[in-house]
C-alpha cells in the first residue's frame, strides 16, 4: 500500500501531472460547451491568461523563497489608476509606461524592506500594503473610474499582431526572460537555495536577505505591467480593478507545482497552471454558472492546491509533523 502511495506521489509531482488536468479539463468543456474551441474563446483564455499569468510569474519568485504577497492586486490598482492620471493630465504614454513601471518597483522594494529588513512576517506585510494601495487609490480618484486614456495606450491591450493580442506576445517574452533567470542565472539558482533551506543558503554565504528583497521587486515590476495591460484593455482605471488578482496568482502557482513552502517549482508550471485557473472560470461563464457559485469553486479549487502541496511535501498523514 505504500509502494502504491508512494508511486501516486511521484506521478503528481511529475512537471507533466498538471499538463494532463489542463488536458482533461479542456476535454470535459468541449464536450459541455460547443463554443469552448473556438477560435475567438482560446484566444479570450490566452489574453485573460496573460494579465494573470503575467502576475503568478513575479508571485512564483516570491513563493520559491517562502515567501508571499497578498498586495499584487492592490499594486496593479494602484499603478493603473496612477498612470491613468498622469496621461490624462497630459503626460506622454511612454514616459507614463515608465513611471508606472518606476511605481512598480517602489512598491516592491518597500515589501521587500519590511519582510527581508524589518522582519515583518510576508502575510502580515503584504496584507497591509495591500489595504494602503487600494485605499491610496480611491482617495487619489475620488473613488471614480478614470476615462480618456489617449488611443496609443490601447496598443498594449487591445492591439493585434498577426491576430494575436499583444498582451500575449508580453507575457511570453516575460515566461522567456523569467525562465532564463530562474534555470540559468547565479541569482535564479539563489533564489532556489534560499527557499529550499535558508541556513544552508546562509552558510554557503548566500545573502538570504538581499535575495528575499529583489524577489519583491521583481514581483512589483511584474504588477506594474499587468496594470499597463489591463488599463489599457479597459481603455480606463476602474477602483475595482485587480481584485481578487492575488488569490489568481497564488493558485496559479501553486497548481503549476511551486511548494508554498519554498524552493521547489518553476515558472514552466506556474504557466500551466494559470491555464487551468482562467479555463476553469472560462468554462463556468460558458456554462452560464452563477457568479456567487464561481467564488465558492474558485475558493475550493485554492483549498485543493494548498491540501495538494502539503501532502507532497509530506505534512499529510505523518505524526512527527
Amino acid at each position: 500500500m505504500n509502494n502504491v502511495s508512494k508511486k501516486f506521489k511521484e506521478v503528481v509531482q511529475s512537471e507533466f501531472a498538471i499538463l494532463f488536468i489542463l488536458i482533461g479539463i479542456g476535454i470535459v468543456v468541449s464536450f459541455l460547451s460547443p463554443h469552448f474551441l473556438t477560435v475567438n474563446n482560446i484566444l479570450n483564455i490566452l489574453q485573460r491568461s496573460a494579465i494573470i499569468g503575467v502576475v503568478a510569474l513575479g508571485m512564483t519568485f516570491v513563493i520559491l523563497t517562502g515567501g508571499i504577497d497578498l498586495s499584487v492586486g492592490g499594486q496593479v490598482v494602484l499603478i493603473g489608476m496612477v498612470g491613468a492620471m498622469m496621461m490624462v493630465n497630459g503626460m506622454s504614454m511612454i514616459l507614463a509606461v515608465i513611471m508606472m513601471i518606476g511605481l512598480g518597483i517602489i512598491l516592491g522594494a518597500i515589501n521587500g524592506f519590511n519582510v527581508s529588513v524589518l522582519k515583518l512576517p510576508p502575510f502580515i506585510a503584504t496584507l497591509a500594503m495591500m489595504n494602503i494601495s487600494r485605499g491610496l487609490s480611491l482617495y487619489i480618484s475620488k473613488g471614480k473610474t478614470i476615462f480618456g486614456l489617449p488611443s496609443s495606450y490601447e496598443f498594449f491591450g487591445l492591439a493585434r499582431i498577426f491576430k494575436i493580442p499583444v498582451a500575449i506576445y508580453i507575457y511570453g517574452l516575460l515566461f522567456i526572460a523569467t525562465y532564463y533567470i530562474l534555470n540559468y542565472t547565479t541569482f535564479g539558482r539563489k533564489v532556489y537555495a534560499s527557499g529550499s533551506n535558508k541556513k544552508a543558503a546562509w552558510l554557503s554565504g548566500i545573502e538570504v536577505n538581499k535575495i528575499k528583497f529583489f524577489v519583491y521587486i521583481v514581483n512589483g515590476i511584474m504588477a506594474s505591467v499587468a496594470a499597463i495591460i489591463l488599463t489599457s484593455k479597459l481603455t480606463a482605471a476602474p477602483g475595482t480593478m485587480g481584485e481578487g488578482l492575488e488569490l489568481d496568482a497564488i493558485a496559479s502557482v501553486v497548481i503549476g507545482g511551486t511548494s508554498l513552502f519554498g524552493g521547489e517549482g518553476n515558472i514552466a508550471g506556474t504557466v500551466v497552471g494559470t491555464l487551468i485557473i482562467v479555463t476553469i472560470g472560462n468554462a463556468m461563464n460558458l456554462l452560464a454558472v452563477s457568479p456567487f457559485l464561481q467564488s465558492v469553486i474558485k475558493g475550493l479549487v485554492i483549498l485543493f492546491a494548498i491540501i495538494l502541496d502539503m501532502w507532497r511535501k509530506g505534512y499529510i498523514g505523518n505524526k512527527n509533523v
